[in-house]
């Protein structure tokens, strides 16, 4: 019974050990089959030809350019009110309408000025009139003082006739002061009523810029009454105008004073406007991380109109021969950038490693390799390995068109 238990013992053992042979050689002919089907797809994709569109490596100006948007305002505007109260007699100018510098262009009714004017010419005779009669009094006061003194050192005057000469002289004398300073009170009376006549006629007057404004917005009409300081007219300077955009810290500090700048609106699509930087903001927003800038724009054929959209285009730097592919052939293999070469020859392409340069909307410039030349694959190419062939449209078409003379073919690298 005992041998019988240990032949069956051995036995089971026995199986065990054949099933797990039998598995791992499962296992191991499931990973070559597998090595072999990768390696055969592999082989098959890398033979496989794929459909694509060639462009040629040029030579030729590339601009790295700063592409903004902002909108246009005044480089000056002021309000016009009246320095005085009163009614708006007449408004001379409407909305639009061109100012030139000191015109006048609203009056108020003055005849409560005029009639102040005429009471301080009055004040200012009758004050005058009693200046002349102070100064005769004073001549006499003064010639009975000097004769007082006479007599008094020949002893006929007693000190208290001479003290009451001298105390008549100095009465007068003060009375004289008091109605030189009337005069000259209402003399200054009568220039303010004539200042305030003036202010009755507004004027539109400015200290710096071009003689030429226009008429921005009209606040009231005529017959209103007006109180000192409420805005009749706006006044706008429309030459040059200003553009104003809004740069982040990127391109904060490329931007710098003087520097020109191209300007187009929607409203002239076939219009562009040349303006130079003129002011940068020292600091940026903490709510935006922008900075503003302002651009001032030769708007000679008033053209361009305060509050309209504009887009700005600031040059920072440009190459006038470097190597340029479309940016669409740019492809990432692995950590690089590169591009798929063609060789029309053999009808293959070939991977290139390549640093890039300026980037100009959908042109890139090729900083290494400085000899590249040639075609390179612009559709299609994410669907390329190095080495694999190519078929061009249209049965082979544009790689005969291609071929031109002067144009070299480029070789597998």
């Amino acid at each position: 019974m005992k041998a019988n238990e240990k032949i069956k013992k051995m036995s089971l053992i026995q199986k065990g050990l054949l099933l797990v042979g039998f598995i791992l050689v499962v296992l191991i002919l499931y990973r070559i089959g597998q090595a072999i089907f990768r390696n055969s797809d592999s082989e098959n994709f890398r033979m496989a030809a794929v459909a694509v569109e060639l462009s040629p490596v040029e030579n030729g100006l590339i601009r790295d350019v700063g592409q903004f948007s902002g909108s246009l305002i005044p480089r000056s505007q002021f309000v016009v009110a009246p320095k005085v109260s009163g009614k708006l007699k007449k408004l001379y100018v409407n909305i639009g309408d061109r100012i030139m510098r000191g015109q006048i262009v609203a009056q108020l009714d003055d005849e409560e000025y005029l009639q102040q004017v005429a009471q301080a010419e009055a004040d200012l005779k009758v004050a005058k009139a009693n200046f002349e009669e102070a100064k005769s009094a004073l001549e006499l006061a003064k010639k009975d003082l000097e004769r007082a003194e006479t007599l008094h050192q020949k002893g006929i005057y007693s000190d208290a006739q001479l003290d009451a000469a001298s105390a008549q002289y100095q009465s007068q004398e003060a009375r004289f002061k008091v109605a030189e300073a009337q005069v000259a009170n209402r003399e200054a009376a009568l220039e303010t009523a004539r200042l305030r006549l003036s202010y009755t006629r507004i004027v539109a007057n400015w200290e710096s810029g071009h003689d030429v404004r226009y008429v921005g917005e009209r606040y009231v009409d005529e017959g209103a009454l007006l109180s000192a300081n409420t805005p009749i007219i706006s006044i706008v300077e429309l030459h040059p105008i200003t553009a104003v955009i809004y740069a982040t810290d990127k391109e904060y500090y490329r931007i710098k004073l003087g520097q020109e700048a191209v300007i187009s609106s929607a409203v002239f699509p076939d219009q562009k406007f040349l303006g130079q930087v003129s002011r940068v903001a020292p600091l940026l927003k903490e709510t935006s991380r922008q900075a503003r800038v302002e651009i001032d724009i030769d708007n000679e054929d008033n053209l361009l109109k305060p509050g309209m959209f504009v887009n700005v285009e600031i040059e920072f730097a440009r190459r006038e021969n470097a190597t340029i592919v479309p940016y669409s052939a740019i492809v990432r293999r692995g950590d690089s950038e590169g591009v798929f070469v063609a060789d029309l020859e053999n009808k293959k392409a070939y991977y290139k490693p390549i640093r890039t340069g300026i980037i100009e909307r959908d042109k890139a410039e090729i900083l290494e390799p400085a000899d590249l030349s040639g075609f390179v694959v612009s559709l299609g190419q994410h669907l390329l390995q190095d080495g694999m062939s190519i078929i061009l449209p249209e049965a082979g078409e544009q790689a005969n068109s291609l071929q031109k003379p002067g144009w070299p073919s480029t070789s597998g690298s």
